[in-house]
This record gives structure tokens, C-alpha cells and sequence, in this order.
């Protein structure tokens, strides 16, 4: 999964003031041209430069997370002035967009500007009628932004301590406005916001403290900063504490679901996708129903080899559930769990080389770390941090979280869900050819706005389609343990959709979810526990992986019986990937006009 810091500082606050700058940008210069394509086109182009200068300085959470550090110390106050102020620029900036008619654009412009367009449309969605602002707490939290400014290394440390010096100047107003905007939150966000508001506490600890010390900083500097450090504490204990006895003891809380309405506008906002939200459930079925028949074959040819001279259960999904258990016994240690990541790396960079599948850029860092604390917490086992096309040389973090604070029964559930097998699959989810790859080569995308303004549905589903490409060249030897395994995860994909549809649509219990995921999903109890609270915490976003991943290897499906031959898997993973991280319905548009 993709760290979903991105997506929270894209709908935090917007491109306000560029309606002015953009006024002007639409199809109405009438200079007379030898070629009004071209015009019309160099028109556009100019347009949205326009629109993304002035995004970041809006945006400036926004701006750091694409690698553009210039305004590192602005910090935005969320106040309901600032939101009336965003309306009304966005009101103008769509109308001003929507000036240039759509089919006069080349293909690669047409994206953009359907990206720019839904971009405007979601944000006002956000804002104004799902007003998230007001039920999820977990949406301020000043450590994250500041961890991500003392981490960097695109300016000299003197220079970063001073841009966090200025931006934490105005923390109180930040948590004041915080603790205005928050009614009737939902009990899950709050308790989320209250875990990762305390590891939030930590940046402001030892480490930023060590390196206040060893920084050029003059004592002047030195004192203001260390006060305002102190006062970014208090204020941030402060909001704690409100949501520990105002909000949590108040007790009026409004229910994580979302209900069918806002529901399927968020999927169409956020998924872009050729498919209805209940379409896409409805496939999401089908394929839980051909994963089940597929897996209890290759069950059925594993059970002499695990279980000789035992008799084979007639239930089909007893006799899977035995095989599954069986190959989950082999795992890595809870102390060595993440050095077991480590190590995977470099094999899956020699098997992608050695199989030709892409082209990889070895020039761009991969790191594997301990998740941060202010970053854990919200379900997520594992995610990508990667930078932005602004500093396209930084590192990627894989963020692994370590098993430390789990019981030892905890952890063996954990374990046994992310055995050996289905730990290569992870890492070639989240890192070789998955999210690291597709991430490297969306910052090389001769458009910045298909950089900016990734679709999560494209980039969940190149990492889930990247796992059955690595398998179908015979990454774990065609074996039968790994397609199993691989069958077991891809119906956690599968499941993801339906557990989302359920819980926001209809009405799923708990207790239903579980089963459902254990029984259909063949899924350690710590993985089902952990979907459900991700389940609760975010909405549409469990969707994204079988959507994308559906439409990416129904395309690439189209386009083999339609080459023939002439199909070649390496030049069609490079051209797709080629486009950035747009919307597959845009990316197979422009795939099958270049055929």
C-alpha cells in the first residue's frame, strides 16, 4: 500500500488564488495561428504550469510530499475562513479550466486535463459534502510534516530546522482550529488520531533535540526554536487531551459508514474508474467464486505431498484451509521480520534483470525501515513513502512495522499470514516491481499533473498486477505452494473490494467480516482483525486494488490477442508505465490509439 500521506495534504487545502492566475488560460485566445492544435495546445500547457505553481504554495504539505521544498515552513490553519476562501477560487479555477474544449487537446493533454478537472471536483466533494474535516481527528497531526522536513536531505540541516522553526510558530493556531473543526467524530478516528498524535509527540523528542545540537544554528536561533518546540508539545498534549476526555468521554459519535450515496460518488472521485462501485463489487464476486474453484485444485494436487497416506476432506474448502496451514508454518522470526524484507530485495531486482520484464533505474535509493510512529496504527502492515518529481533523487521508503509490541500468539498469527510465500508477494507488492518501480518511473512521466495527481487505483493495481506477471514468468518456479499462496492473496484483494462495498454500503457486522475473511479468505485472525479496523478507518480506498488490477490485465489481455505475435511483455509494462500514474481508462485509451 501507498503511504496515504499524499492523499490527506491533497484534499487538505487547495490551489485558492491561482483563479487569477488562470483566468485568462482558456480557450478564448482567439492570436491568429498557422496551426491552432499546436495553440490550443501551448495554450493548455501554459495553463497548467500556472495551476501547479500556484498549487504549492497553497499546498505546501502537498509540495513536500512531491519533493518541491520551497515553502517547508508555511503551515496552513484548516479554519472555516480558509475553506469559504477555497470554495469560491475552486469555483472559478473550474470554470476557467472547463473553458478549453476537450477534444481540441492532444491525448496526453486530454488526460491531464480530465486529472485537473476530477482533482477540482474531489476536493470541493471532500470539502463540502463528505467534510471529513470534521469527523476524522486523525487528519491533524503537525509531527508527521515536521518528521518528513527533519528526514530530508534535499537542503542542508540549518536550513530545515529553521523552515520547521517557522512553521511550528504557529501550532497553536493549527491545533486551535483542529479541536473547532471536530464534531461528532467517528470513535475510530479519534482513537487513531490519539495513537498517532502521541508518536507525533516523539519528533519533537530526542532526535530533533540532537539535531538542534549539532546544527550551525546560532543561540538565538537555537533558544526560539527549542521554545517553540516546547510549545508545539503542549499544544499538541493539549489536543490530546481533548480528544482524550472532551470527544471520547462526550461520546457523540457519528458511525464510520459512509451509506450508498456518498459511497459511489467517492468511488467515481477516487477510482476513476470505467465501472460503477456495484459493478465492480459484482466482478469483485465473481472472481471470489473462480479463485475458490482454482485454489481447491491446486490444493487437491499438493495434499499427497503434505499430508501422504491421509485421507483427503471432501469439503473443498477444509481440505484448502489444511494445505494453506501447512505451507504457513514456515515463516521468518518476530525479531528477524523485517531483516527478512531486507533480504528479499536484491533477489527480486535479479529476477526482474534476469527475466527482461522491465527496465530498472538502480540510481534511485530503496530504503526498508521500521515504520515511523506516527505513521502506525491505521491497518496498514506495510507501505511505500516514495518522492516526488521534485526530488526524484531521495530515497523510497519501505516503511515494514516491526512485531514488537505484539504477544507472541499475536505475532505467530501475524507470522503465519506473511510466511515465507506470501512475504515474496508482499515485497513484490510493495517494492520490486510493484509500488518502488511503478513510483520511479511515474517521476520520469512528461507530465508533471499525471505525477501529482496519481490515481491510487492505477498505482494499487500496477502492484497487484505485478505480482501475477512476476509468477507467470516463473518467479517461485511455477510451483503449485505459490500460485496457492498467491490465490490466497489475491482473495484478500478480492475481499478487499467486498469487505468495502459491505461495510460502507450495507450494514456487515464485525463478527460477519470476520468470518467472511477467514472462511473465504483463508486469513489469520491478526489479518482479519486489522482489515476491519482499515476497513473502518478509510473508505473506497480497500477498493483500488482489484479495480485497477482488473482493468491493467484486461488491457494487457486485449492487447496480446491484438498483437499477436507482436506482443512483447516488456515494452507493453515500460509504455504503460510510461504515462504516469493515471487513471487505467486514460492510459488504455492512449495504449490502443498508439497500437
Amino acid at each position: 500500500m501507498v503511504s496515504t500521506t499524499t492523499l490527506k495534504s491533497l484534499l487538505a487545502v487547495s490551489t485558492l488564488a491561482a483563479a487569477s492566475l488562470l483566468g485568462s488560460c482558456g480557450s478564448s485566445d482567439t492570436t491568429a495561428t498557422a496551426d491552432p492544435a499546436a495553440e490550443v495546445n501551448e495554450s493548455f500547457e501554459r495553463y497548467k504550469n500556472q495551476f501547479i505553481d500556484s498549487l504549492w504554495y497553497y499546498n505546501p504539505r502537498l509540495a513536500s510530499a512531491k519533493g518541491n521544498h520551497r515553502y517547508d515552513s508555511l503551515l496552513v490553519i484548516p479554519t472555516a475562513a480558509r475553506r469559504e476562501v477555497e470554495a469560491a477560487a475552486q469555483t472559478r479555477m473550474r470554470k476557467s479550466l472547463t473553458g478549453f474544449k476537450v477534444n481540441d487537446l492532444s491525448a496526453n493533454n486530454q488526460t491531464d486535463y480530465h486529472l485537473l478537472l476530477n482533482y477540482l471536483d474531489k476536493s470541493r466533494f471532500y470539502s463540502d459534502t463528505l467534510r471529513s474535516w470534521s469527523w476524522d481527528p486523525s487528519s491533524y497531526n503537525l509531527g508527521a510534516s515536521v518528521a518528513e522536513i527533519l528526514n530530508g536531505r534535499y537542503y542542508p540541516l540549518d536550513r530545515r530546522l529553521r523552515a520547521i522553526s517557522i512553521k511550528i510558530d504557529h501550532a497553536p493556531d493549527y491545533y486551535e482550529a483542529a479541536q473547532t473543526n471536530i464534531e461528532r467524530p467517528t470513535r475510530e478516528h479519534t482513537e487513531l488520531a490519539i495513537l498517532q498524535n502521541e508518536g507525533g509527540l516523539q519528533v519533537f523528542g530526542p532526535a530533533l533535540q540532537d539535531s538542534i545540537k549539532r546544527s550551525g544554528l546560532d543561540a538565538r536561533e537555537k533558544k526560539e526554536l527549542q521554545d517553540r518546540i516546547a510549545t508545539t508539545r503542549l499544544v499538541i498534549e493539549n489536543y490530546l487531551k481533548f480528544l482524550r476526555g472532551e470527544v471520547l468521554a462526550g461520546g457523540k459519535f457519528r458511525s464510520f459508514r459512509l451509506g450508498k450515496e456518498l459511497f459511489d460518488r467517492k468511488f467515481a472521485l477516487d477510482i476513476q474508474s470505467a465501472y460503477s462501485a456495484d459493478q465492480v463489487y459484482q466482478k469483485a464476486q465473481d472472481n471470489r467464486a473462480y479463485l475458490l474453484r482454482d485454489m481447491g485444485r491446486r490444493a487437491a494436487r499438493l495434499w499427497p505431498k503434505y499430508f501422504a497416506g491421509q485421507p483427503m476432506p471432501t469439503d473443498s474448502v477444509a481440505m484448502i484451509q489444511r494445505v494453506i496451514s501447512r505451507l504457513s508454518e514456515k515463516h521468518a522470526t518476530k525479531e528477524g521480520f523485517v531483516e527478512a524484507v531486507k533480504a528479499q530485495i536484491p533477489v527480486l531486482i535479479k529476477f526482474v534483470n534476469d527475466k527482461k520484464l522491465l527496465t530498472q533505474d538502480p540510481s534511485k535509493p530503496l530504503v526498508v525501515r521500521e515504520t515511523p510512529l506516527y505513521m502506525r496504527g491505521s491497518g496498514a502492515g506495510a507501505s511505500i513513502s516514495a518522492p516526488g518529481p521534485y526530488d526524484k533523487a531521495a530515497n523510497t521508503y519501505y516503511n515494514v512495522e516491526p512485531l514488537d509490541n505484539l504477544t507472541p500468539a499475536q505475532a505467530e498469527s501475524y507470522l503465519r499470514e506473511y510466511n515465507d510465500y506470501t512475504l515474496q508477494i508482499l515485497n513484490i507488492h510493495e517494492a520490486i516491481p510493484g509500488h518502488y518501480t511503478q513510483l520511479v518511473y511515474a517521476n520520469r512521466s512528461p507530465s508533471l499533473v499525471k505525477a501529482i495527481f496519481g490515481n491510487g487505483a492505477m498505482v494499487e493495481g500496477w502492484a497487484v498486477y505485478a505480482e501475477r506477471m512476476m509468477l507467470e514468468s516463473g518467479y517461485g518456479q511455477n510451483s503449485d505452494e505459490i500460485w496457492l499462496m498467491w490465490d490466497k492473496w489475491n482473495m484478500r484483494v478480492t475481499l478487499n473490494t467486498i469487505l468495502d462495498h459491505e461495510v460502507h454500503v450495507g450494514n456487515i457486522s464485525r463478527e460477519a467480516a470476520l468470518k467472511m475473511l477467514q472462511r473465504d479468505g483463508f486469513q489469520e485472525e491478526s489479518e482479519t482483525t486489522n482489515k476491519w479496523r482499515r476497513a473502518t478507518l478509510s473508505q473506497v480506498q480497500l477498493s483500488s486494488y482489484f479495480s485497477g488490477y482488473t482493468a491493467i490485465y484486461d488491457l494487457r489481455e486485449e492487447l496480446k490477442k491484438e498483437l499477436g505475435g507482436k506482443f512483447d511483455l516488456k515494452s507493453f509494462n515500460e509504455q504503460f508505465l510510461s504515462y504516469g500514474s493515471a487513471p487505467v481508462k486514460y492510459i488504455r485509451a492512449m495504449m490502443l490509439k498508439a497500437v
